[in-house]
């Protein structure tokens, strides 16, 4: 057979061609050695990843319960829907798929397009929705749709839905603490999350011969309030009561011990839904809210979530002569047998300042000054002491910090700087303006009269406990500092009770009991000046011979009557009512009480000449109801009343009083 021999450039094509397949073999050579040795580590853990599921196993998280073991905040089961695209495709046609998308949108209340795009994501696991209730998921069990499962989770639910909102907080969609109690707690509450990891193939099914590690989750911890749910209720009712006729825009309630700092109850209304914390309770607030933008919802939902009692400062107006008072006869600047002149007005440094009242006060003691409200007699009392031991005193009140309560989002006061306070700054804080603090502030403040002297810290929570019950931490009554002595703190208790007896905040007198108190009036800061609207306040404490419980209400703007004692006061009385009775404290009643309860009368008191707020006060103090005029506003002196001081009627009688 003959050779065809082989030409030379030939011979050079096939020179070149194993040139290039050389080259090509050791590229791949080197390669794969790099493969093999460099990136090894890296592949090996992608290899593993690819053929890894690791699921997060959600813990549960921690009950919050009331100071007797009543649920406020607990977590029940729900179930979420997920799928394994792949182990789906396997199974179903794209136009299949699509179908299980409109199948699947109307139960777990989203569109089609949202669901098909969840059903075709190129990942192993797929949530295509959270949350579900039982009914919801046997439903998707029904349609037994391959690679759609089910799996348990859990969801934040407060039984009482509009109950204590603004105090307990709410949580985000991933179950984190959000705002409130739920925030501030939220690393006991939250526990620690489990995870199950196990080798799969592609469309998620175990593989044969793949390990298998499960850690378990770790329960949250529980948390125990010092908020008694009953005495809560008795403050949340009263507040809706006192919205429906003052028309305000909103009112808050602070009820604490006095003797241990701890917070009883902490209410505001409105409030919100917690179970739905995204939206408006209110129907006409949700359509509103509807209509806004973005930006403007999210302001909204955050003042709606706010806890001014904590967050917010105000004005406390009269009720922060009980602070210039105390610190006054503490300081011995003053003693209770000391009188002040009040002729309606005082002049400081050429300026001259007006009592509230048009009419003059005469002659008074500091216990008759506070039974009056009388600013000419405070501003006396706080430039007696100076600014210097006026502040010393404010500090030692902690009204200059904050107080470190448990609570997310603490504000602290606005005052001047001890370096700008001239004659004119101090009297008007004398007597409760020129400084702005928080309720809490205030009533924390304040408790120190009720108990001997001593600041204590205010705090929400008592206790926080396992799955078992077992206490695992235990928060005990922490006193910050000693503030006034016994004799100051006892001379003061008196004086509130004083005020409640016999002074203007009659409409908190409860026969049989020691009540203690002081009304406010504020106008409003708006815009950097005083405005139109009022803070309208009562503070009070009872008994007051071994206080049990100090309550601060607080009416934002009411429309029509604005003065505490005509507005707060009547809300606190009927939360003391309730509150004491469930606290077992019987009333104790003199001889002179009890004729007039068997007898069901009382005696009309005289308050001709006196300021229509603090004569509507007195009247009430004595079992009795009180009209004006018609068109008569609030701010005039009584001239004339029906029946006469002294008549004897029945209780529950109406006083009828004339300005003219």
């Amino acid at each position: 057979m003959k050779h065809t021999p082989v030409k030379v450039i030939n011979k050079k094509r096939i020179a070149i061609g194993f040139i290039v397949i050389a080259v090509l073999m050791i590229l791949l050579a080197f390669r794969v050695a790099w493969i093999q040795i460099v990136d090894a580590d890296e592949l090996t853990e992608k290899a593993i990843g690819q053929q890894t599921s690791d699921i997060p196993i959600k813990a549960k998280r921690g009950v919050i319960y009331d100071r007797n073991g009543k649920e406020l905040a607990t977590s029940v089961t729900c179930y979420s829907v997920w799928v394994r695209p792949a182990e789906l495709a396997e199974n179903k046609t794209d136009d299949e798929i699509a179908q299980v998308a409109q199948d699947l949108a109307p139960i777990v209340g989203m569109e089609p397009d949202e669901v098909k795009t969840k059903l075709v994501k190129e990942q192993a696991l797929v949530k295509i929705a959270q949350y579900l209730e039982k009914e919801t998921a046997d439903q998707i069990r029904e349609l037994n749709i391959p690679g759609i499962s089910l799996s348990e989770d859990t969801k934040r639910y407060y039984p009482l839905g509009n109950f204590a909102s603004q105090l307990l907080g709410s949580v985000t969609v991933d179950n984190t603490g959000r705002t409130g109690i739920e925030l501030e707690y939220d690393q006991y509450l939250g526990g620690i999350a489990g995870r199950w990891v196990k080798n799969t193939d592609v469309t998620g099914n175990e593989l044969v011969d793949g390990s298998e590690e499960y850690f378990e989750a770790q329960d949250g911890l529980n948390v125990v309030l010092t908020i008694d749910e009953a005495i809560q209720y008795y403050a949340e009712k009263a507040l809706e009561e006192g919205m429906e006729k003052t028309d305000a825009d909103r009112i808050m309630c602070l009820i604490m011990d006095p003797q241990t700092g701890e917070i009883l109850a902490s209410a505001i209304t409105p409030g919100f839904d917690p179970n739905n914390a995204t939206e408006p309770c209110d129907e006409k607030e949700r359509e509103a809210f509807e209509e806004l933008e973005e930006e403007d919802q999210m302001s909204y939902l955050f003042k709606m979530w706010r806890n001014p009692i904590v967050s917010d400062t105000y004005e406390p107006g009269s009720t922060f002569k009980l602070i210039t008072a105390s610190s006054a006869l503490e300081e011995k600047v003053i003693s209770p047998t000391d009188t002040f002149t009040c002729d309606t007005k005082v002049t400081v440094a050429g300026v001259t300042l007006h009592c509230w009242s048009t009419r003059d006060h005469g002659t008074q003691t500091i216990k008759e000054a506070l039974g009056n409200s009388c600013n000419p007699a405070l501003a006396k009392v706080a430039g007696k002491m100076g600014a210097t031991t006026f502040y010393k005193y404010i500090e030692l009140y902690g009204i200059t910090e904050k107080t470190g309560v448990d609570y997310p989002g603490e504000t602290s006061s606005i005052m001047y700087n001890l370096e700008d306070v001239g004659p004119v700054e101090l009297a008007t804080m004398g007597y409760g303006q020129s400084i702005s603090l928080t309720p809490i502030q205030l009533l924390t403040a304040v408790c120190a009269i009720g108990n001997g002297g001593d600041l204590l810290q205010p705090r929400y929570v008592k206790a926080l406990t396992d799955s078992d019950g077992k206490v695992v931490e235990q928060f005990k009554t922490k006193v910050v500092r000693k503030v006034i002595s016994e004799d100051t703190a006892a001379e003061m208790r008196e004086a509130m009770e004083y005020v409640v007896a016999e002074g203007g905040g009659g409409n908190a007198k409860i026969p049989g009991m020691r009540i203690g108190g002081k009304t406010g009036t504020a106008n409003k800061v708006e815009g950097g000046k005083y405005g139109d609207y009022y803070y309208s306040s009562f503070l009070g404490m009872a008994p007051m011979d071994d206080p049990k419980v100090a309550i601060l209400v607080i009416v934002d703007s009411p429309k029509g009557s604005y003065y505490g004692s005509l507005t707060a006061a009547p809300i606190a009385k009927s939360i003391l009512e309730d509150t004491l009775r469930y606290l077992n404290i019987d009333p104790q009643y003199t001889d002179e009480e009890k004729a007039a309860i068997e007898g069901n009368y009382t005696i009309v008191p005289d308050v001709t000449g006196k300021e229509y707020s603090e004569a509507a006060g007195i009247i009430a103090g004595c079992e009795l109801g009180y009209s004006k005029p018609e068109g008569a506003g609030d701010e005039f002196i009584v001239a004339a009343q029906y029946p006469a001081a002294g008549t004897k009627v029945k209780r529950g009688s109406n006083v009828y009083v004339y300005n003219q």
